[in-house]
């Protein structure tokens, strides 16, 4: 008997204690509410909790790559994170318990299903997704009972398991799409909904019909000059300050007239008419990225562009400039709050075929890829030497560092090289601002395996 004093384990099922995470896994990275984890380690102990947190993490890091419209945003992940454990907990009670003592669903799956819908993500895509959790949590749960189960019982058990979560994942499913079909039909004749709509069909089509229409129905110009933002947060609940955040950045730009369209949780999509003459204008400043960096947001800008084509293109600039900084934030670099695609285009429009990049920067660079901190000094170093013109005073003046290092790492950079600086000067400097901007996105080859990283 546990503390609680339940009875955890039914005996056919005691391998189930022995399930361990493969890595340092503590309970306080689970991304369900405390209560539910302490719950969840009453029933059937703290080691196969901390597992089901691990495997939950590689298999929303499955669904994402294999279904990316599923994520949305920083916090969208979080959501579709907190969900996929809250199942994959309920399979262990499932199995530990039977079936009836679990829940049809729980408020962190129904809170994503509203999320995709608001979203405007197709139910065959969200069907998708189960499928692609299902698999690779179903293959988690075998595996470990083939590895854990004595090896008479094994085919016997294996074959069980193998039904149950079945048997669990359809019944969740068949309630994931009423649930889906429910909210659709509630959220479809909303005025947000209708919005959303107009907005998506303008970015979507290459004509409008009726832009005045479409004007009245936004309560926003189209035929003005528009500045399109992406803002987003880690944080899922804070959809108000998301937007009160969107229309105070746009107003430090100009804009007289604003529209604000929510997307996922912790993610929205605005505009701001802005003066004409502002077209050319790049750069973003201190106020606004100080503004975000207070409510810990970021954004990312387009450039100001005419009537629905401007609209349509700053907005896909904002995207493409949000995109790097999210490439930049899973490297690991310095999070920047506001970022304007005008300053990232050349990174972005690099970026574009993240393989094709990255085999770019490692048949460039050579031995200076190597992921390594003497290697990055000695290609962070190359990267100014080039940008400051071969200056190695100013070179030393940004890195704080002696005038001799700078020369020193110039040389040994050249000698991994293996040739002069003049004869891909280029091609090299390239390969450098790739690598200074998005580390190891580039510098490491992507996983191409469709088993989960567990």
């Amino acid at each position: 008997m546990t503390e609680t004093g339940r009875q955890p384990f039914r005996s056919q099922r005691a391998w189930i204690a022995e399930l361990n995470p493969r890595s340092e896994i503590d309970l306080d990275q689970a991304e369900c509410p405390r209560s539910t984890i302490d719950d969840a380690v009453a029933r059937v102990g703290a080691d196969p909790v901390r597992w089901a947190i691990e495997l939950s993490s590689a298999v929303v890091r499955r669904i994402v790559g294999e279904a990316p419209v599923l994520g949305g945003s920083p916090a969208g992940v979080a959501m579709l994170r907190r969900a996929n454990e809250a199942t994959t907990l309920w399979a262990l009670f499932a199995l530990v318990e039977g079936r009836a003592a679990v829940p049809p669903t729980d408020e962190a799956t129904l809170e994503g299903i509203r999320e995709f819908v608001h979203r405007g993500v197709p139910l065959e895509q969200v069907l998708h997704g189960v499928r692609i959790g299902h698999a690779a949590t179903t293959e988690a749960f075998l595996r470990a009972c083939a590895e854990l189960v004595d090896p008479e019982a094994a085919v016997e058990e294996v074959t069980a398991v193998s039904r149950e979560l079945f048997s669990y994942v359809d019944d969740l499913s068949d309630t994931m799409i009423r649930t889906y079909l429910a909210e659709h039909a509630v959220w479809s004749t909303s005025a947000a909904a209708a919005r959303a709509d107009i907005v998506r069909s303008l970015l979507d089509d290459a004509t409008t019909s009726d832009v005045a229409e479409a004007s009245r129905a936004l309560g926003y110009d189209l035929r003005r000059t528009h500045e399109a933002v992406v803002v987003w947060s880690d944080s899922p609940n804070g959809g108000s300050k998301l937007q009160a955040a969107a229309t105070e950045v746009l107003r430090a730009r100009g804009a007289t007239m604003t529209l604000v369209v929510p997307v996922a949780s912790g993610r929205l999509w605005a505009w701001g008419s802005v003066p004409r003459d502002g077209m050319g204008r790049t750069g973003l400043s201190q106020d606004v990225a100080e503004a975000l960096s207070r409510q810990r947001m970021q954004a990312a800008f387009g450039t100001p562009g005419d009537g629905v084509a401007g609209f349509r293109r700053s907005h896909r600039e904002a995207e493409r400039a949000e995109r790097v900084e999210q490439l930049r934030r899973a490297a690991g670099r310095v999070p920047r709050p506001a970022t304007a695609y005008s300053e990232v285009a050349a990174v972005a429009l690099l970026a574009a075929d993240l393989d094709a990049a990255g085999e770019f920067v490692r048949r460039e660079l050579g031995g200076l890829a190597v992921r390594s901190e003497p290697m990055e000094a000695l290609r962070t170093t190359l990267y100014h030497y080039l940008g400051a013109e071969r200056s190695l005073v100013e070179v030393a003046r940004r890195l704080h560092v002696a005038r001799g290092t700078v020369t020193y790492r110039v040389k040994r950079a050249q000698e991994l090289l293996g040739h002069d600086l003049d004869d891909r000067r280029v091609a090299v400097h390239t390969a450098l601002i790739l690598a200074e901007e998005l580390g190891d996105a580039v510098l490491l080859p992507r996983q191409t395996n469709g088993r989960p990283g567990f």
